[in-house]
């Protein structure tokens, strides 16, 4: 009696692994501010004289979180499941069939199927770069006389001539648009408040304004 093997599975697209999107300017611009602002502070907590330490000390409790939640803390996460969506105050986990369409226009968003609207702080939209990805992009499209591309581009190069955050936005478009159809990838919207960041500022912020209105 012969038995016969069970037929080879099909293989499994792998797994993506999670990919990070993150403005390298804003954690750039992130580090100096934080920087000038601890070296000042920390200087008129040394040297301060009366209640300026504490004045000084209520002034870092409050800039400092505001400033890591505006430049560093922002990141968008995408993996073969979701997408997760860092933003200064609040994380928002967005399932790919949640999502009904990612955008750029001035700013970068993402809309989910019950209307919802979320800012993708980590990719900024500059009109500057975009003015030029089309200046590129006309350049590009031009031939010359003999019906040869213009040698100032490479009009395969799509890429070169897209702005970096609508080239972006495409990309997790279509991740959205791929990975949404999967029936695993259906879902609600999580939504988590960033207490870290929220509760110290909060308190300097109160700190401060006692200290001051004590002067």
């Amino acid at each position: 009696m012969t038995t016969s093997e069970p037929p080879s599975a099909q293989p499994s697209e792998p797994d993506r692994e999670e990919q990070a999107f993150r403005s390298r300017m804003g954690i750039a611009g992130g580090v100096f501010l934080l920087g000038l602002t601890l070296f000042f502070g920390v200087d008129t907590i040394i040297r301060g004289r009366g209640d300026d330490p504490w004045v000084a000390l209520a002034t870092l409790l409050f800039l400092v979180p505001l400033i890591f939640a505006f430049t560093i803390r922002p990141a968008v996460f995408a993996d073969d499941a979701r997408l997760r969506v860092r933003n200064p105050f609040r994380s928002i986990t967005l399932p790919w069939g949640s999502i009904a369409d990612i955008r750029a226009s001035y700013s970068s968003e993402v809309f989910t199927q019950d209307g919802a609207k979320y800012q993708l702080w980590a990719i900024p939209v500059s009109l500057r770069q975009r003015k030029r990805a089309a200046r590129r992009a006309a350049t590009a499209s031009q031939d010359d006389p003999l019906g040869r591309t213009s040698a100032t581009a490479d009009v395969t190069d799509t890429a070169s001539r897209t702005a970096s955050a609508d080239q972006t936005v495409a990309d997790l478009r279509e991740l959205a648009e791929r990975l949404g159809r999967r029936p695993e990838n259906k879902g609600e919207p999580r939504i988590r408040w960033a207490y870290e960041i929220l509760a110290p500022t909060a308190a300097g912020l109160v700190l401060l304004v006692v200290l001051l209105s004590l002067r």
